[in-house]
Order: structure tokens, then C-alpha cells, then sequence
């Protein structure tokens, strides 16, 4: 009796890279910081997601993007306990979160407790505890321990440094500190490299200058705002930063000769998106889809996004626009999932890479609808 061969077809995409541990803050958090302070609130998710998912936007991040692109799941948060899956990677990211260690507490500052050196050790107990189970027999949501070489090491933090001290002390009390916010993300990297990791892409800052939060909340002259509404000096001290992290990571990159550092510059996509909305099918740049208030830029800093508050005896919430797909902001602070899309799409075609990172070499890139 003759046997057929069958051949199966694998629908698993071609891909280098089999994972991916992020470090960062909101801008990449994909339900961290919820999980270790419950709970999140609506209108957050309501485009992809419809409903909170531990996201600060209305849907996908550029990480969901970038891991949805080279066929992997939604990273799971290191944070939460139930439902997650670490087999394609681990998300460090907290809202909040900073690359120097904060030194008041998150109920006095608003920051994370979970710095960048955190989400370090983080990792390097989850490599520890990986290996352990891996002998156990009980690794059913873990990688196995050859993942660390063939994963991609991702950077989205670096913001609440940069913001959270500005009304306080300024731009120039704030740059007294930046090389050492820059020094850590480098050590970090390096660290990670004896971890076993070889590829690392490193998003820079965005043009917070831009920020309707920040347009609303920050002291300014007139004189200091562009033609397209943002603060001028307050972008280019994220220029500044921007340059700064670029020759740190040129240095690195010396020091680690069997690795790839990678300075990704979204800040020019999104600049690029708050200065011409339009040409990218967006309405809306300095405005807020998310917010209270209205006018200009539909922010109060006394009612963020989905929040209630009695203002002039009467209860009143800061509700989502009903099109956030024309919006770049969608709180004040954080991008729309539009907005991340556009910037995503953008990065993966290799021009915002240096240096130059042929990404579709290494991936079969999957679309990101």
C-alpha cells in the first residue's frame, strides 16, 4: 500500500526574531502599570480594544504595531499575573515609569515605581526563572532559554524624565540631568547585552513641545510658539536630548561589536504628523480627542481623560471625541492608535533607522491593519 507524502505548510511568518522584551513608560505600556494599580478606566480602548486594556490610548501602541508586524502576539506586562503568555517576549513598561530612580513615591510625584533599573532586574530574574522551569517541567507560558539571542530589545522611555520636572525648574534645570537619563538607557543595553541580547532598538523623544497637555500646563510666550501651535523651545530641548542619545548610542554601539544598537527616530514622524496633519488623512495635531474643555486644545490638567469631576456644581467628564481616527493626540499626552499606526508604518520601512536596520531582511513583515 503506497503512503502519499503531505506536505504541511507552515502559516507561522519567517522571522529572526522570536521575541520581544520592552523597556519603557506609557507609550509602550501595554497594561503594567494597571496591574499593579488597579483598575483602568474607560474611554481608554474603545478603538481596537472597545474596551481598557491597560493601554493609555484608544487602541494599539507602536510596540502592538512593531510585534503584530513580525508576526508575534500582544506582548504580555511582566505585571500581571493573569492571562499573560511570555513565550514571544515580556513588557517591563509602566505608565509613569522613568529612567532614573524617582525619589518620592508614585502617591506623592506621580511616578512609577518601576524605574528603568527595575524593569532590569526585572528581567534578569525572569531569565533566572525561565531556566529554572524550563528543568521543572512546568514552562508552559515560558520561552525556551535560547530565546534571549534571538529576540529584539526595545526602548520607549526617557519622557517623564524630560516632563515631569519642567514647570519646577525649567529646561535648564531639567538638562542639568539628561546625560545621566542617556548613561542609564546605555548601561542598561550594555547589561542586557551580557544577558544574552544582540539587537536593540532604541525609540528617541517625541516633540513634547507639541503635547496639548504640556501647551496648557507650561508657562509661555507667544514668541515661543511656531507656526504650527507647538512650544519651540521645548522642542528643541528634546532636539538637544535627541542628539545627545544618538552619540551615546554611536559609542555603544563601539563597544558591543557583535550587536545591533539602533537609534530609531520617530520624533521627526511625529513632528512630522503634529506640523501637517492633514497630509497623513489626520484633522487634528495640537487638540486633544480625549480631554475637557474644548477650544484649542481640549485638555485641563484637573480632569484627564475619563475622569469625573464636579466643576461649577456640576458633574462633568473629560469624554472621547467621537472620531479619534482623525486626532494625533488622544489625551493631551499619548498618541492615538492612528497616530501609532502612521509612525509604525513609517519606522518599518527603514529611513528613520540608524544606523540603517534592513528589518525586512530578517523578517517576512506582516501587515498591520
Amino acid at each position: 500500500m503506497a503512503l502519499m507524502a503531505v506536505s504541511v505548510i507552515s502559516t507561522e511568518p519567517n522571522c529572526k526574531f522570536k521575541a520581544i522584551f520592552n523597556f519603557g513608560d506609557s507609550n509602550s505600556d501595554t497594561g503594567g502599570f494597571w496591574a499593579a494599580f488597579p483598575a483602568p478606566y474607560p474611554p481608554n480602548g474603545i478603538t481596537f480594544f472597545r474596551k481598557p486594556s491597560g493601554r493609555a490610548c484608544d487602541g494599539r501602541l507602536i510596540l502592538d504595531f512593531l510585534a503584530q508586524a513580525l508576526g508575534l502576539p500582544f506582548i504580555s506586562p511582566y505585571l500581571k499575573s493573569i492571562g499573560s503568555d511570555f513565550r514571544h517576549g515580556v513588557n517591563y513598561a509602566t505608565l509613569a515609569s522613568t529612567v532614573l530612580l524617582p525619589n518620592t513615591s508614585l502617591f506623592v510625584s506621580g511616578l512609577s515605581p518601576f524605574s528603568l533599573a527595575i524593569q532590569l532586574n526585572q528581567m534578569r530574574q525572569f531569565k533566572v526563572l525561565v531556566h529554572e522551569h524550563q528543568f521543572s517541567g512546568s514552562s508552559t507560558h515560558l520561552p525556551q532559554p535560547d530565546i534571549f539571542a534571538k529576540s529584539l530589545y526595545t526602548f520607549y522611555i526617557g519622557q517623564n524624565d524630560f516632563t515631569s520636572n519642567l514647570a519646577a525648574i525649567g529646561i535648564a534645570g531639567v538638562k542639568q540631568y539628561l546625560p545621566q537619563v542617556i548613561s542609564q538607557i546605555a548601561d542598561t543595553i550594555k547589561e542586557l547585552h551580557e544577558l544574552g541580547g544582540r539587537t536593540f532598538l532604541v525609540l528617541n523623544l517625541a516633540p513634547v513641545g507639541c503635547y496639548p497637555a504640556l501647551l496648557v500646563e507650561l508657562k509661555k510666550n507667544s514668541s515661543d510658539i511656531d507656526e504650527f501651535g507647538c512650544l519651540v523651545s521645548y522642542n528643541k530641548a528634546v532636539m538637544d536630548y535627541n542628539s545627545m542619545l544618538k552619540k551615546e548610542l554611536s559609542k555603544t554601539r563601539k563597544l558591543l561589536p557583535d550587536a545591533s544598537v539602533i537609534y530609531v527616530n520617530t520624533h521627526d514622524v511625529l513632528l512630522e504628523l503634529f506640523q501637517h496633519p492633514t497630509l497623513h488623512g489626520l484633522k487634528y495635531s495640537t487638540k486633544a480627542c480625549c480631554g475637557y474643555g474644548g477650544g484649542v486644545y481640549n485638555f485641563d490638567p484637573k480632569i484627564f481623560c475619563g475622569n469625573k469631576r464636579v466643576v461649577e456644581g456640576r458633574n462633568v467628564t473629560a469624554e472621547a471625541c467621537s472620531d479619534p481616527q482623525n486626532y494625533v493626540s488622544w489625551d493631551g499626552v499619548h498618541s492615538t492608535e492612528a497616530a501609532n499606526k502612521i509612525v509604525t508604518k513609517a519606522i518599518l520601512k527603514g529611513q528613520y533607522f540608524d544606523p540603517p536596520f534592513p528589518i525586512g531582511n530578517f523578517c517576512d513583515l506582516q501587515p498591520i491593519g
